[in-house]
């Protein structure tokens, strides 16, 4: 799992995207749209990051592999979006702060071709937008 963190990019332009591939759906649950306990750890991190920060906003993009329908896929991906910042606000942060979105099957980082690329394809991106508190 790789992410970037608020603290680590956030140089100039006060936007901090963070990416946390697998933080919804595996290899073994290609189907669901929970929030994996690795996931979970990524998103903690990224929440005692934010506490740090001028929070503006949080954008939590859902993606699908492409197995399934165009619009299977479409609301499977709205659901993972929407797992994400149902965890975030249950961590404290405003719900009014959290925007969600879809993309379904649209967006691969892999190849659908294989489980492994697959896996990679399910996924929910988080951006995180704000400016550091100057010390």
């Amino acid at each position: 799992m790789r992410s970037r963190s608020a603290a680590e990019e956030n140089s100039c332009s006060g936007s901090a995207p963070a990416t946390t591939p697998g933080a919804c759906g595996s290899a073994s649950t290609p189907d669901k749209s929970v929030v994996k306990p690795e996931g979970k750890a990524v998103l903690d991190k990224l929440v005692q990051q934010a506490k740090d920060l001028n929070l503006e906003v949080i954008v939590a993009v859902g993606h699908t592999d492409s197995v399934g329908t165009d619009a299977y896929n479409q609301k499977l991906s709205e659901r993972r979006a929407a797992a994400v910042k149902a965890y975030l606000v249950s961590k404290g942060i405003a719900a009014n702060r959290i925007y969600t979105e879809g993309k379904g099957e649209k967006s691969p980082v892999a190849d659908n071709n294989s489980k492994d690329g697959r896996s990679k394809n399910r996924r929910v991106e988080v951006e995180v937008v704000g400016t550091r508190n100057l010390k």
